[in-house]
Order: C-alpha cells, then sequence, then structure tokens
C-alpha cells in the first residue's frame, strides 16, 4: 500500500492534543487534484465543519494548476469529506464538545486516490507547549551525552 505524502500539517502537533485521527477521501475537482501532485497545498489553516449531516474541510488552499486554461477552481472553497455514517458519528459527538475540533494532519495520495488524516484535537494551553519544548530538549540532551559517552570522550 503505496502512501504518497503531498502536505502536512507541521505546527498543528505542536498547537493541538491530537486525540484520535481518521482517514478521509476527498471530493475533488480535476484541477485540485493535479495541484495536489504538484503540492501546491496549505494545511495551516483549515479545519473541518459540519454542515447539514455532511463534513466538509474548510480553509484549506489548493493552489491553481499550473497547465489549466481558463477554467480553474476557488482555491479556498468547501471540499466534501468522504467517511462512512459510523465515523461521521463519532466525528459530530467529538466536534460538539467544548474545546475540541477537527484539524487536517496531511493530505496524500494512496492508490491513486486523495485521502486527508483528520484528527480529533483539544488546543493546548501555554504551559502545555513550554513543557512540550522542555521535553525535547531534555530528550536532545540525553541523546548527545549517549553519543558521546559511546564515541569516549
Amino acid at each position: 500500500m503505496e502512501k504518497r505524502v503531498v502536505a502536512t500539517n507541521r505546527k498543528a502537533r505542536h498547537q493541538y492534543h491530537i486525540l484520535e485521527t481518521y482517514e478521509a477521501g476527498l471530493a475533488l475537482l480535476g484541477t485540485e487534484v493535479k495541484a495536489l501532485r504538484e503540492a501546491r497545498v496549505n494545511l495551516s489553516d483549515g479545519y473541518a465543519s459540519f454542515r447539514d449531516r455532511e463534513l466538509y474541510l474548510v480553509s484549506v488552499h489548493i493552489g491553481a494548476y499550473s497547465h489549466a486554461g481558463h477554467e480553474s477552481h476557488d482555491n479556498l472553497r468547501e471540499r466534501k469529506l468522504l467517511l462512512n455514517r459510523r465515523e461521521l458519528g463519532k466525528l459530530r459527538k467529538a466536534a460538539v464538545i467544548k474545546g475540541q475540533t477537527l484539524i487536517p494532519l496531511s493530505i496524500y495520495f494512496r492508490e491513486g486516490w486523495a485521502k486527508v488524516d483528520l484528527a480529533v484535537c483539544r488546543g493546548k494551553q501555554l504551559h502545555d507547549k513550554r513543557r512540550d519544548i522542555a521535553e525535547r530538549d531534555l530528550k536532545r540532551q540525553v541523546e548527545r551525552a549517549i553519543s558521546r559517552h559511546r564515541k569516549g570522550r
């Protein structure tokens, strides 16, 4: 199962606690698929929201396809996410809980189909971000100490 990642939302893991992830299909236009293959996408401001009984990806910028003629797509249009009914029910329940939101983590192609990793997230407080940075620094220092010890310094 080949998975070719097109774009990732690098800020998401820094700004949110990831509670659960889902894989969803994307309903795209032809020029959007071609633009995705050229990696003309920005996920940083994106989120998912329910409208009627369907889930849509909002504020995800898919740029114009380089070889498109006069016909092109709207860069910021809402795109329908394709999930089964049970998953939609779980996501609807998660989305109504205060402080939780649905954030796209990455867009990729799997077996030729455009997919998005969608996460149920809760925003981090400033002290949580500081704790993560401190843990990362400590881990880096430990790895350096181990490598120095192996080299015999």
